[in-house]
């Protein structure tokens, strides 16, 4: 194992977002409890302001291993949707990376073929995989939607059929006349020339799938849990898992070796694990703080890989479509996304953050994002103090509402305490079919103390139990 830190109490992990709808996930997760931590003084900072430059990760949204090249990054671009997936070309030289609402962005060698990106999509992308040849790619979106572009061959999807689980990822076959197409609850579903080998549809999970790597004959597949387990099928050998092994973190991603021999699984941290033939290239040291990272994709000689770490990319979270219903709800979200990025001073002490005292601060981030654009919240520190401030105002949606970008969501069972009202956070965009992205204080995949503010998802509301580890039990509108 390697590259993975301390991840032991946070009041939120982020997974790899990852990749999206796969979660990012075996969640350890702490109260956001609005209690000073023991042996921390709570003490104030001055808040970044709104207006301040772009905090962030540091880091161009790709980082290369071993062989793989710098070929270019996000450097100075605004993003509409947080970037999802990435492929690589045949020569290694160039890569491909996927955003949530379908923009194809090209480095390197990689050619641009088209994009979904502009397009109103019913559900976030969350998986592409490019053709042999490297003259077309494929999109995938939650819903099983299948996008084809250049001479990438369409080949039916699950788009307009209703899913036991969003799909979390798709796998080409070796000579592109088919693929796979992988969801959260370890469904496969086969086109092409793409035969079906088995799944784990149906099947109790004890996390669920995060992504999915093909075998080089494309007679066999691996799926990827957020616990780092590890389902092989057809002649796809098995060579090992994460599962049990406490990493502490969520596994995001899988890339198999050339020879089908070995795999990579990284993780929501930027670690990489080795199995079979694959050989460990970094990153190392792993020092935090953590840029979280979504996905892998291996150089095709397997001497290397690249890691995509969406937080470390501006993006303005603006999807086509996402409703708003009030005011000040889009100056909101732009608020909290300013605020992407690591605690800026880890030296005062624990949980020692920008919006209040030393202690866990999601509702204080919260809070301070709406008193910044005008919204009269006291600042609280506990959960269910937000919930009880806008029940008494009648601010509450159900669990089961449409929200809305800027809204608050609440996790947990209930406002009664801080077990039962462990986090918040604001939501940054919503999907038609209801998946939503927000923005996190408090957050992980950071050393317990040292968290951040992170955005999560996209995600169905009502699968948060298994891709956060917690249900929502109520949105706030302030």
């Amino acid at each position: 194992m390697h590259g993975f830190g301390n991840n032991s109490s946070v009041c939120w992990t982020a997974r790899g977002r990852v990749p999206p709808f796969g979660l990012r996930m075996a969640l350890v997760i702490a109260l956001c409890s609005g209690f000073a931590v023991a042996g921390a003084a709570p003490r104030h900072r001055a808040p970044r302001l709104a207006s301040a430059a772009y905090v962030g990760f540091s880091g161009t949204g790709v980082a290369g291993y071993g062989d793989a090249p710098s070929v270019g990054g996000f450097a100075g671009v605004t993003l509409a949707a947080p970037v999802v997936a990435m492929a690589s070309t045949p020569s290694g030289d160039g890569n491909w990376v996927s955003a949530a609402d379908g923009g194809v962005f090209a480095f390197g060698d990689a050619g641009f073929h088209g994009s979904m990106g502009g397009t109103s999509l019913f559900a976030p992308v969350v998986g592409m995989a490019a053709t042999p040849d490297g003259k077309g790619y494929w999109l995938v979106a939650a819903d099983g939607g299948v996008f084809a572009f250049g001479d990438a061959g369409f080949h039916d999807s699950m788009g307009g059929t209703s899913l036991f689980a969003p799909v979390v990822g798709m796998a080409a076959t070796p000579d592109g006349k088919g693929y796979w197409l992988a969801a959260a609850d370890g469904g496969v579903f086969a086109f092409g020339d793409a035969g079906f080998f088995g799944s784990m549809g149906g099947k109790q999970l004890t996390q669920p799938v995060t992504g999915m790597a093909a075998t080089p004959d494309g007679k066999g597949y691996w799926l990827v849990a957020a616990d780092g387990g590890v389902f092989a099928f057809g002649d796809a050998a098995f060579f090992g898992s994460a599962a049990n092994q406490n990493i502490g973190t969520s596994v995001t991603g899988i890339a198999a070796t050339p020879d089908g021999k070995g795999y990579w699984l990284a993780a929501a941290t930027a670690g990489v694990l080795i199995f079979g033939d694959a050989v460990f290239y970094g990153p190392s040291p792993n020092t935090p703080p953590f840029p979280p990272t979504a996905a892998i994709a291996a150089t095709p000689d397997g001497r290397g890989y690249w890691l995509l770490q969406p937080d470390s990319l501006r993006t303005s979270f603006s999807v086509p479509g996402s409703p708003v219903n009030f005011p000040s709800a889009q100056s909101a979200v732009q608020t909290a996304a300013s605020q992407i990025g690591p605690d800026p001073d880890t030296t005062v002490g624990a949980y020692c953050n920008p919006y209040g005292p030393c202690e866990e601060w999601c509702a204080l981030f919260a809070t301070w994002v709406w008193n910044q654009v005008g919204i009269p919240i006291p600042r609280y520190a506990f959960v269910g103090d937000v919930y009880g401030w806008a029940a008494a105002r009648g601010l509450v949606l159900s669990p089961r509402s449409t929200p809305s970008p800027g809204d608050g969501v609440l996790y947990g069972t209930g406002p009664e305490n801080a077990s039962s009202s462990p986090h918040m956070a604001i939501v940054a965009e919503v999907w038609p079919d209801g998946a939503i992205t927000t923005i996190d204080g408090d957050s992980g995949p950071e050393p317990d103390g040292q968290d951040a503010v992170t955005f999560n998802g996209p995600f169905l509301p009502a699968d948060s139990s298994s891709y956060n580890g917690m249900p929502i039990y109520a949105f706030v509108r302030p």
